[in-house]
Formats: C-alpha cells, structure tokens, sequence
C-alpha cells in the first residue's frame, strides 16, 4: 500500500456505523482532504473506464454505469456537506475552501468529455427505438440536457472558460456562506441590566440567557442574529432603541466591511452568472435557469410575482395604517421604522383577535410538534418512527430514528439537528447522508432536517412559535419527499426534482400542523398537559392571514429582486445601488425589508440553489394550496384515497415524470392562483 493510500480514512468513503450510518467517531476533521483526493481519483477512473469502452454505448455500460460511480465520493462529500452546514470549524471551512473549486473542475471535466458525451448523445438519439420504459426515457433525456448545459456542445476554448466560471462561482458560492456565518456568529448584543428585557416573556429571556451563556457571559441575557432569537425580541421588546440596535445588525449581515463584506462576491456572482448564460446560448441567467422548470420562462415567474406584489403592497398599506394608530395612541411621533412592525403587529394582533404569540408558545413544545410531524406521516403514508439512542452523528444534539413500512420493514433513516449553535449556519434545510435508488445493489434514504431553534436551559421544553413550528412540518415535508421516493434511478431520487416543484411537498406539508384534529392532540401545554382552550385555538385559526400584508411583501420582493439580478443579462457593479433601485422601482414600503437582503441571500448567492429561482416558494405555493383544497374538499384531511394518490404522484415518485403530468395525476388539472391568494389572505 503507497503512503497515500495509508493515509487515507476509509471511516468517510465506507460506512460502517450503527444503522448503515457512517461511523461519526470514528474520523477527524483531517481526514477529509485525502479522502476526497481518494475519492475523486477513484470516480475519475471509473469515468474514464466508461468513456474508453470500447463496446457500442447501451443503456447499461453507460447510463446505468454512469449513475453507479463515484460512490466514495458521494460518501466523503455527503458527511463533508452536513458538517460544512451544520458543526462547521476554521479547519473545515479550509477545507471547504480548497474542495470546493476542486469539485467544480472534476464535474466540469466530466460534464465536458466528448468521448462520455457520444455516448450519451448516440443513445439519446436511438432513444425512440430502444423499448425504454418511461423512468429511464426520462432520466436518459435528463442526462443527456445536463450534458448540454454543462458545455458539452461548446468548442475547447467555450469549454475551458465555462470550467473556469464554475470554479470560480463554486469558491465565491462557499466564501459567501462562511461570510455570513461569521457576521451571525461574531455579532451578540449583551444585555446586562433587567430593565431593558421590558415586554420580553420568560421564553424569550430564556433563550437570550441560553445564548449569553454559550458566549461565556451567564449572567447576562444576549440578542444574537439567530431568527429564533432575534424575532421575538423585535416582536416583545419594549425598549425601541435597542430594536432598533439589533434589527440594523441582522438587516447588515454581509455588508460590513472587512473580509466579511459579501458586496464584491455578489458584483463577481452576478457577472459570471451572465456571462455563462451567454457562453450556453441564453440571453440571461434567469433564462438559462428557468429552462429546466415548470416556469420556463422569467416572463411566467413575472406573470405570478407582479398581480402578487400589488396586492401584497395594496394589504400592507392598509397593515401600516394600524400600526401608525397605535403609535399615535401610545403618543409617539414616528413613523413605522422596519423595527418596529413586529412589536406594534403583536399588539395589534393581540387588540383584534385578544391573544399573542407568547400565549401560543407554551403550548407549542418541540417534542410534541416533532411527534404530530411524525403521527401526519403515519396517517397519511403508514410509516412510523423509532428513536434510537446512543448513536454517534456530528454533533450531540443531533436525534437518530429509523423509519418504518407499514409492514414493519425498514424503509431508511431520519436524523433531526434542531438548535441553533455558532458552529451551524443559520435557516432550516432538508438534505440526504444518501438518497433512496434501486440501481444495482440500490440504497435506502438517509435523511436529515436542519433547525436553528433557540436551545432551552437544561431540563426545559423547547417552546416554538407558531412560524417555528411551521417551519418543522415544512422541512419535514422535503424529508418525506426523499424517504418516500420509491425510483429506479439515482438521477431523479427523492428531491431531485425542477426547483419550482421541489418546494410542494415541503409547503403543503404545512397545512396538517394548523388542522384541528393535529392542534388538538398534540398543542399541550408544557406544563399542565392540557390541550390549548378551544377559545385560543379558535383565535389563532382566525388570525391566520394577520400581517399577510407584511408577510407577502417580504418575501416578493426577495423574489422580485433575485429575477432583477439575474434577467437583465448584464453585470452589476454596484449590488445594493441595483438593490435599492430595484426596490424603488416597485415602490417597497420603507417600513419593511426583503426577507434576505442580497449581501446575506444565502439562498442566491452561497450556491447555485434558488438563484433564478427563490419565486419558486410561491411558484410551489400555487400548488400546495390547490393540493390541500381537495382534502378539504372531500371534508377530510386524511381522506386515505386522496393520501394513497398523493403518496404515488408526489412524495415517492420523484422526478420520474414531468412535474406538470405528476400534479395532473393527483389533481386532475393544473391549479390557478387564487386558491393561493385566498389562503394568503389577499383576495
């Protein structure tokens, strides 16, 4: 054995942990630079071996053979992606760093090769001839347009500058995550005197206290940039000046000078981003994008957004109203700042339906939002969950349960990471340790959720709010999409779906948990056991679409200003000039900011993920609320035939059709959006 196949961990390529995990314990961050090294020399030969096969190209000894290689390295980048994510160091962030860049150049040369290529385009081009059946016609059409956009069709000198964009787009993706990790985790507002906690419940003061503990100050209370933490203070906190401290801070993530300051990335970003869509024949990134989902065309997405923003501002407009009359009532003599929408929102609430959110949370713990998560499953779909303890992840707080056919067979694997700590990033998110495939030997789901609830003092509940708690049946709503996924091939497994649809699963997911008969059962209080009174029940329902003014245009204009970025086809060399001008344009409300201002737009800018895409949330909303309406049609929300139909053509068939004849096959036919709008409480 050479030394560098000795220093090679094989604990990150083979797993050989409890449950088919890898073995947590068992490697250290060290390991991971020879092991990828490994692992990309590894699937490089196995490329290799498939583009100088001397036989004529077939389904098996090129499709099938390419979708089974690289599972090494499929493995290293899987346990490297959670840990970059989620328990993050300086020398992971190296790492990720350096892997980065390197991955981009091993897929672009893959992507690129004219030999793997004419096998792939001889094949596609017989495909009417050779008795394919239609999961395979489609994962062969799939490729073979992967193939294209990556550059396949370009001459050498298109290739080497398409390789040399994606390399460099791939480490500004990564620096732009780890700088907004930095502003989240550097920045904490220490609060030493009681008198300026006025207006906070106990909930909120605990978590503030839990934080200042974690930054070695116990007996102080701390305001961090964590969404857990920093909205309810904005909502509760009675001291204005401090709101106003803390909210400037969480708007500036990203923009703060230093090596920190996301704005050059963003200029680079959106420049590469342009000229890459040009190199491919599109006229704008958004073009290119959008070519490969249910939108097509920027021109659809501007279709939905626009009639949304107008009545979206027409709403907030009106919200604003209410919020300057308690202003004035309480003698102030200022306008609504954005700081101020949250605090004057709850005691508007709290006039008009005679609760607030602080009533909620006690009745909202984690344990019993993650079992009515569960208990929706097995009601819909026949799955079931069991905890297993002791297993090492990567990280303490991280919960393993094994997940179970309604026969009693394993089915895969579900991880939760609900707290937030300084070495995760912020946000939730839903990815896969392996996605669920039956190609040759085949591979069961490994699924995780990603949280950043704020963590209790030891031996308290975590209480949620309402949004919290929401948040967790979507993730878990994007988990069942990859545990239920039952496909033959690893290129449309679970979530590998177009970006406008991915997000129905998670979004529709969400209608259960506000359901009476899920609210009922599992909304106890924390600590007496009874349920939440019929009569704050009743309010909470009635007070859905509150603030939906507020909502809607927080999220548009995150929408509105990604498909600015990315339509115009040009350069920008200023992103918050473009920003602002854009926001003016479209006459934003200065009481209210996009949800992710561009230098901390994690979605857009640390990735490729929703650039061109972020619409896609409401793109998905439009379905997820027509979906829902048939069970409420039928007067029961787990009506089991609508549940079985719902299983088949959405949670297990992944991108194995079309998306469009995927909805129609539940559905019947394509939805409009007003049951969205409706559901918004915009009509």
């Amino acid at each position: 054995m050479s030394a560098t196949k000795a220093a090679v961990n094989p604990a990150l390529s083979v797993w050989r942990g409890p449950l088919g995990l890898p073995d947590f314990s068992a490697f250290s961050d060290e390991d991971f630079g020879p092991a990828f090294d490994a692992a990309l020399a590894e699937d490089m030969a196995e490329i290799e071996a498939i583009a100088n096969d001397g036989e004529a190209p077939t389904i098996n000894n090129t499709l099938k053979a390419l979708q089974l290689t690289g599972k090494a390295l499929d493995h290293v980048s899987a346990i490297f992606g959670v840990r970059a994510g989620a328990h993050t160091n300086e020398t992971i962030q190296a790492m990720e760093r350096e892997v980065a860049p390197k991955l981009s150049r091993h897929y672009s040369v893959i992507m690129m090769d004219s030999r793997l290529f004419a096998r792939i385009d001889a094949l596609h081009a017989a495909r009417e001839t050779l008795g394919l059946d239609g999961e395979t016609l489609r994962v062969l059409e799939k490729i073979w347009k992967r193939f294209v956009r990556s550059g396949a069709k370009l001459d050498d000198a298109g290739k080497a500058r398409l390789a040399d964009i994606n390399e460099k787009l791939a480490t500004l993706g990564a620096q732009f995550g780890q700088n907004v990790l930095k502003d989240e985790a550097d920045w904490a507002l220490f609060i030493t005197d009681e008198a300026d906690l006025a207006g906070l419940p106990d909930f909120v003061r605990q978590a503030m206290r839990g934080a200042a503990e974690e930054r070695g100050q116990p007996e102080a209370w701390a305001v961090t940039l964590a969404r857990a933490v920093m909205e309810p203070f904005l909502t509760f906190s009675e001291n204005r000046a401090l709101r106003e401290k803390a909210f400037l801070a969480w708007a500036k993530r990203g923009e703060n000078g230093g090596a920190s300051d996301n704005r050059a990335i963003v200029a680079q970003m959106v420049g590469l981003r342009a000229e890459k869509a040009k190199l491919l024949g599109y006229e704008s990134f958004a073009a290119y994008k959008l070519d490969d989902t249910m939108a097509k065309t920027p021109e659809a997405v501007m279709e939905l957004l626009e009639p949304v923003w107008e009545k979206a501002r027409a709403r907030a407009a009106e919200e604003e109203a209410g919020l300057e009359r308690l202003i004035a009532a309480e003698g102030g003599n200022h306008k609504v700042a954005p700081w101020d929408w949250r605090y004057y929102a709850e005691k508007l609430r709290a006039e008009r339906f005679a609760f607030d959110e602080a009533e909620l949370k006690p009745y909202l713990q984690l344990e019993k939002i993650i079992e009515a998560a569960f208990d929706v499953a097995t009601r819909l779909f026949g799955i079931h969950f069991e905890e297993k303890k002791g297993i090492p992840t990567w990280h303490p707080d991280v919960r393993v349960w094994e997940v179970k056919n309604p026969d009693g067979s394993r089915r895969g694997l579900f991880l939760g990471d609900y707290f937030a700590r300084q070495s995760k990033r912020s946000g939730a998110w839903m990815s896969a340790l392996q996605s669920q495939h039956k190609l040759g030997a085949g591979a069961e789901p490994i699924i995780y959720n990603v949280m950043n609830f704020a963590k209790p003092p030891k031996g308290e509940p975590a209480l949620l709010s309402l949004d919290g708690a929401r948040t967790l049946f979507h993730e878990f709503g994007h988990a069942l999409h990859g545990l239920l996924s039952d496909v033959t091939w690893p290129a449309i497994s679970g979530t590998a779906v177009s970006r406008d649809f991915v997000e129905l699963p998670s979004q529709l997911y969400e209608h259960w948990l506000t359901t009476r008969q899920v609210l009922e059962k599992y909304a106890l209080h924390y600590k007496t056991g009874e349920p939440m009174p019929k009569a704050l029940l009743d309010k909470m329902l009635a007070a859905k679409t509150f603030n939906a003014g507020f909502d809607t245009v927080e999220f548009t204009a995150s929408a509105l200003v990604d498909m600015a970025f990315h339509a115009n086809g040009e350069p920008t060399a200023d992103p918050l000039a473009f920003e602002a001008e854009t926001l003016k344009g479209l006459g934003m409300p200065d009481a209210i900011i996009m949800r992710h201002r561009t230098p901390h737009f994690t979605h857009v800018f640390s990735g490729d993920g929703y650039s061109a895409g972020y619409y896609s949330y409401m793109w998905s909303e439009v379905l997820d609320a027509d979906a829902f309406s048939a069970f409420e049609e039928t007067g029961d929300a787990f009506n089991p035939d609508l549940a079985a139909r719902l299983k088949r053509y959405i949670y297990s068939a992944g991108g194995s059709r079309d998306p469009e004849e995927l909805y129609k096959a539940f559905r019947g036919k394509m939805p409009t959006p007003d049951a969205m709008i409706a559901k918004r409480g915009l009509g």
